[in-house]
């Protein structure tokens, strides 16, 4: 094992949970008005509800997966399915809901470089949080490729030890993942990157969960008439 698993399979993922909590109760605390998603909805609705609505779909279940199949010990379900089913299992869910989730931010990266109203108004944080996500969908994409090469869940229960390691600060972490492919370690360090610059960006919103608005009372808007005649004022 070398120095570098060592660093990025043991030591990086503290240092990215703790700039992400950090960091992110800091912006709240001394920028809450910087705390939103800056939506590009109303520059151009062009693909917008497509774009949005696929994207979130697809990564909060490629969220809950990762957490679920990870973070869950063998021992809890290993009575109900074995290790080379779960990987399947994975695999297709995975495969599924990342292409929904690849086509929705597809959809809004060619928003924020060929809408001109869009590129003139945005920066450069919100096209490169875009461009990583983008990439790390591909290289998750990547491992079910990689995972059908082997299909005795062998590599998984490598990787959710990893997981568990790490969450339950135990030494050790990085044996797991020492003989992993280059594209799941390539996976694994930039997801943790994406979470280390989180509370730098829009990513931020992830901890704004729009409860409020299910007891919101409704919003009257009405459509101004295109023209309006005024009665003119008498001489």
């Amino acid at each position: 094992m070398s120095y570098l698993d060592t660093f990025f399979f043991q030591f990086y993922p503290y240092m990215a949970i703790a700039i992400f909590a950090i960091g992110c109760w800091a912006r709240f605390d001394h920028g809450a008005y910087s705390w939103r998603t800056g939506s590009s909805q109303l520059l151009s609705g062009r693909g917008m509800r497509l774009g949005s609505s696929a994207f979130h779909l697809g990564v909060l279940a490629i969220l809950g997966g990762h957490l679920v199949g990870l973070l869950t010990p063998h021992g809890v379900y290993e009575g109900l399915i074995t290790a080379s089913q779960k990987q399947l299992l994975a695999m297709v869910a995975g495969g599924v809901f990342g292409l929904v989730c690849l086509v929705g931010i597809s959809i809004l990266l060619w928003r924020r470089l060929f809408d001109t109203r869009i590129r003139a108004t945005g920066t450069g944080r919100d096209l490169l949080v875009l461009v990583l996500l983008f990439a790390q969908l591909l290289l998750g994409l990547s491992t079910i490729v990689v995972s059908a090469g082997h299909m005795d869940g062998g590599q998984m229960m490598k990787l959710a030890e990893w997981a568990q390691h790490i969450v339950t600060f135990r030494a050790g972490a990085a044996d797991f993942v020492a003989d992993a492919h280059w594209i799941f370690k390539a996976h694994i360090v930039l997801g943790l990157t994406l979470i280390l610059i989180t509370p730098f960006t829009r990513l931020v919103h992830v901890w704004s969960v729009p409860v409020a608005y299910l007891r919101r009372p409704y919003q009257i808007v009405r459509r101004r008439p295109a023209t309006t005649d005024y009665p003119r004022r008498a001489a």
